[in-house]
Order: structure tokens, then C-alpha cells, then sequence
């Protein structure tokens, strides 16, 4: 069940997006309505989590730093759907959380990059995806983020206003597909990291 703080959020942000980033979106139509699914995105920002997550009319979770839980934020992030994680690594406690998540039938956003771009170009990704998605057995919906590094990349305090954020939804990539074996000889979860990031630079 979607919470009001969150749905709150949710129409701030876009808000936000619309008037002072022009925000356009495209492919929303590819997201499901019910089930559960991991979204993959490109990461330039802090603003990238709000920016995907704001039109998603899913009960959408997130990760974020452990140390963030603490006194009024602490409350405010759970209330926004977010997963504690250390230092941006899938450890027990947390896959074992982030697997009830999906088999509770929510929706997961990841950044399979594990951190923000130094430069604003996509990075090759992390086993951790690979890992999730061989757990889950759930379908990834590739997700590509573009103007947000200019506005709001690492090195830079204030967003620069604006400036254009667009973002591109794509369609499903099938656990079928995305742990079909491959002639290289790919470790599985590397495999799998590798189609999700070309899925993401394809849009």
C-alpha cells in the first residue's frame, strides 16, 4: 500500500521536475501495473531517485545509506520506501530484505553502476544486479536518466535551474533473457550486469 507521505512526495517532486526542469518522460506506458519488477537506471545524481520514481504508480523501493536512518530522517526515508544498505553492497540482511520486497510484489529501483557518474557517461555495472535478478526471477525494466549530472552531478552543491531533465522507460528484459547463457563465457551475474547496462545506453 502506497503511503500518503509517499504519494506526497511523489507529486512534489514531479512538480518540482516540471517547472523548474521542464521534465519530459517517455516509455512510462512500459511499466506494469502489478507484479513485481526491477527498474535499472543510469546514476548522475541525488535527484535520480525522485526523478524515476515520481510518475511510477507502484509502491516503488529504493535503496540509501544505513547511516541515514537516525532521528526524523531516519523516519521520513522508511516512509519513502527506502532500504538500508552498507556502503552500497548487498549484504545478507539486506538481500534478505530486498527479496521480501519483490516477493511481496513491489517494484525495486537499482542503480546497477553502484554509484553516481564521475563524468556523466554510463559506467559498467556491478554483480549486484546480476545477483538480484538470479534470486528474484524477476523481469528488469531498463531505465535511462539524461540532464541530471548537469544540474545536480557530484562536485556540485546547489541544482542548476533550468537546466532540461529527460527520462526514457524501456520495455522488459525477461529473466529468460537476461540469464540465457553466452558464447564468452561471462560469469552469470557479470552476464547479466552487462545486458542490463547496454539495455540502459540503448535507450
Amino acid at each position: 500500500m502506497i503511503t500518503h507521505t509517499y504519494r506526497i512526495a511523489q507529486y512534489f517532486s514531479f512538480l518540482y521536475f516540471k517547472i523548474f526542469h521542464r521534465f519530459e518522460i517517455t516509455g512510462i506506458e512500459n511499466i506494469p501495473i502489478s507484479g513485481p519488477f526491477i527498474l535499472a537506471s543510469n546514476h548522475l545524481s541525488f535527484l535520480d531517485p525522485p526523478v524515476v520514481g515520481c510518475k511510477v504508480n507502484r509502491n516503488l523501493h529504493y535503496f540509501a545509506r544505513s547511516s541515514l536512518f537516525v532521528g526524523p530522517l531516519g523516519f521520513l526515508i522508511r516512509r519513502l520506501n527506502s532500504i538500508p544498505v552498507n556502503r552500497d553492497q548487498l549484504d545478507f540482511k539486506t538481500l534478505k530484505t530486498t527479496l521480501k520486497v519483490l516477493k511481496d510484489g513491489h517494484p525495486l529501483l537499482v542503480f546497477p553502476e553502484g554509484t553516481r557518474s564521475l563524468d556523466g557517461k554510463t559506467s559498467s555495472g556491478k554483480k549486484g544486479i546480476g545477483l538480484l535478478v538470479k534470486k528474484s526471477k524477476c523481469p528488469v525494466y531498463p531505465v535511462r536518466i539524461r540532464g541530471t549530472f548537469e544540474i545536480l552531478g557530484k562536485g556540485k552543491i546547489f541544482p542548476r535551474i533550468g537546466r532540461k531533465i529527460f527520462l526514457s522507460y524501456g520495455k522488459e528484459l525477461s529473466y529468460e533473457y537476461l540469464t540465457a547463457k553466452h558464447e564468452n563465457g561471462f560469469d552469470t551475474y557479470d552476464l547479466i550486469s552487462e545486458r542490463v547496462i547496454r539495455a540502459i545506453k540503448n535507450l
